[in-house]
């Protein structure tokens, strides 16, 4: 049964499996992965007998403004609506928040815009030789 916290307690690199970042160039490693969840603003996690298979993190100012970099459900638990109620909890924890903004491919946009987010236009950088951290 999958259960769902916000809390790191606990949380280890023994708890991070390596199927997250599916696709990436440079996957961050285990404790390069624990630094990103220890250094968010806000984190949510999907946990599975100690290990998590799902994760969402949130970055900001607390006061306006809030970023949600990473939503990453393990591979073999993907199609269970862990991605949607990892966005659900994370939105409803920055609710008190002007603007959460989330970048996403065009193909992504229909799934967050189920969860009440609007397409917009931005503007990025990639440095994917700093990608693993």
């Amino acid at each position: 049964m999958i259960a769902y916290t916000d809390s790191l307690a606990g949380i280890s690199t023994e708890n991070l499996i390596n199927e997250f970042f599916v696709g990436w160039l440079n996957a961050p490693s285990p404790l390069k992965h624990l630094q990103i969840l220890k250094g968010s603003y806000k984190v949510w996690l999907a946990v599975d007998n100690d290990k998590v298979v799902g994760f969402i993190t949130a970055i900001s100012d607390g006061v306006l403004t809030a970023f949600i970099p990473l939503l990453e459900v393990s591979p073999d638990y993907q199609g269970q609506g862990i991605g949607q109620e990892l966005t659900r909890r994370m939105l409803d924890s920055l609710s008190h928040l002007y603007s959460i903004d989330l970048l996403c491919d065009v193909e992504l946009q229909a799934y967050y815009a189920k969860l009440g987010m609007h397409p917009a236009t931005g503007m990025l950088i990639r440095n994917y030789h700093h990608q693993a951290g």
